[in-house]
């Protein structure tokens, strides 16, 4: 019977494609304690203690020609509205929408509100550690000549509404950006290649909104084989950022080797340029990693480039590694030491040690199923006079951090199903 509905399809013109659906959602409650995160606390302030919370609703869908995903989320604080609230702070928002048209084996076009993550995030991530996330507006042409090799096209276009004529764009984002990114895998090896140019907006003397581009070109690079792991990165910033001339560099390696089957050691240091306090050049040397997932790198507090140190003095970062994994429980232990890249001037003029602080992070987790994790995170900063200046607050204050999140991750409905076609 089969054979003769086959002959049939086949006569007919009939084409069979597989298609799945799949809706899954998120919940993401974490309690935060802060005193010293992100800036020197001071012994004279209580710390905050909170609950955020993540709500996420996803749908996604495959088929042959075509990728699309929608993804639904609310960010909340425990208690920012009353028990008989009849509506929200933030509100229900739209994390993705994206649709993704596979042009033939190799082109395709990938559109609409999406993530952004190349490499080991340091200049696109999606900024996970984040309740809200980062996501953006953006198209981008894919190609694939085979499996080892691939090339993508960025574009982003930024406006604040639909209008009749040019208007000003005061949203706190790119006005535009195009880049390049090329990976491609050699054995045991993987590189990748950048090219990014960031068109941001600012005001000139006239008061007249102007965009000035910038360019980011780097290359990343990863190891693995056997019990060693490493990767190592260079980029390199020139442009204008708001009429002035960038001129910056990042620099990063990192090794990580297996001791035993459960142990793992790292060692690791990254270097992002800096601009002198006391420089009297009118040209920014401050490294900026546009996009990234920051959290990531040079420690959990959050004391660089996490929404601040930005054109500042850079950084030094050299840090260790200490992890354990064995069934389901993880713990990693990671102590870094920070320096300024560039000179630190005091109120008095005075020039200050480079040396910024010690960082010890701790976290420890739980997989209790294949759905749900439980994880807690301890930090705490010993800072120097230099932090002080670069951060206010009190450097020999308790400067900590606490933690503890449940994540839960469900997959409520999936199916695979068979779409046939006339041809």
């Amino acid at each position: 019977m089969k054979k003769i509905l086959a002959i049939l399809c086949i006569g007919l013109g009939m084409a069979t494609y597989a298609q799945e659906f799949e809706v899954s959602a998120e919940l993401r409650p974490r309690f935060e304690y802060r005193h010293g995160y992100k800036t020197l606390a001071v012994d004279s302030i209580n710390a905050a203690a909170f609950v955020s919370q993540r709500t996420r609703l996803n749908f996604g869908y495959k088929s042959e020609k075509l990728n699309a995903y929608f993804s639904l989320q609310n960010v909340r604080v425990w208690g920012d509205v009353p028990t008989l609230s009849d509506s929200d702070v933030n509100g229900t928002a739209i994390h993705e929408a994206w649709a993704e048209v596979l042009l033939n084996n190799q082109f395709s076009l990938k559109f609409g509100r999406q993530e952004i993550v190349y490499d080991d995030q340091r200049m696109f991530g999606n900024v996970g550690w984040a309740q809200q996330a980062r996501s953006h507006d953006a198209l981008i042409v894919t190609f694939k000549p085979n499996k080892n090799n691939r090339i993508d096209l960025g574009l982003a276009l930024s406006a604040e509404s639909e209008s009749l004529a040019e208007i000003d764009y005061n949203v706190n984002n790119y006005k535009s950006f195009q880049y390049l990114w090329y990976h491609t895998r050699l054995s045991d090896i993987g590189l990748s290649f950048l090219i990014l140019n960031n068109g941001l907006a600012y005001y000139d003397l006239d008061s007249e909104q102007q965009v000035d581009y910038n360019q980011t070109f780097g290359t990343h690079a990863s190891y693995a084989k056997s019990k060693l792991k490493a990767d190592a990165s260079a980029y390199f910033q020139t442009g204008k950022i708001a009429n002035t001339d960038l001129s910056a560099f990042n620099f990063a390696l990192n090794a990580y080797y297996d001791i035993t089957d459960n142990f793992n050691i790292g060692l690791g240091g990254e270097y992002l340029s800096g601009t002198d306090m006391n420089t009297t050049s009118n040209k920014l040397e401050s490294f900026n990693p546009w996009y990234g997932t920051n959290h990531k790198f040079n420690g959990w507090m959050d004391y660089f480039y996490v929404g601040s140190h930005s054109a500042s003095v850079g950084l030094l970062d050299l840090n260790a590694t200490i992890a354990y994994q064995k069934n389901k429980f993880t713990a990693k232990l990671m102590p870094h030491f920070f320096s300024s890249a560039a000179t630190i001037i005091n109120g008095s003029g005075e020039e200050l040690s480079n040396t910024l602080g010690t960082e010890i992070d701790l976290t420890l987790g739980y997989n209790f199923s294949k759905d749900i994790q439980f994880q807690v995170g301890y930090s705490q900063m010993f800072a120097t006079e230099s932090m002080e200046v670069l951060k206010g607050g009190d450097k020999d204050a308790t400067n900590n951090w606490a933690w503890a999140m449940i994540v839960v991750k469900p997959t409520l409905f999936k199916t695979n199903f068979k779409k046939e076609v006339t041809e």
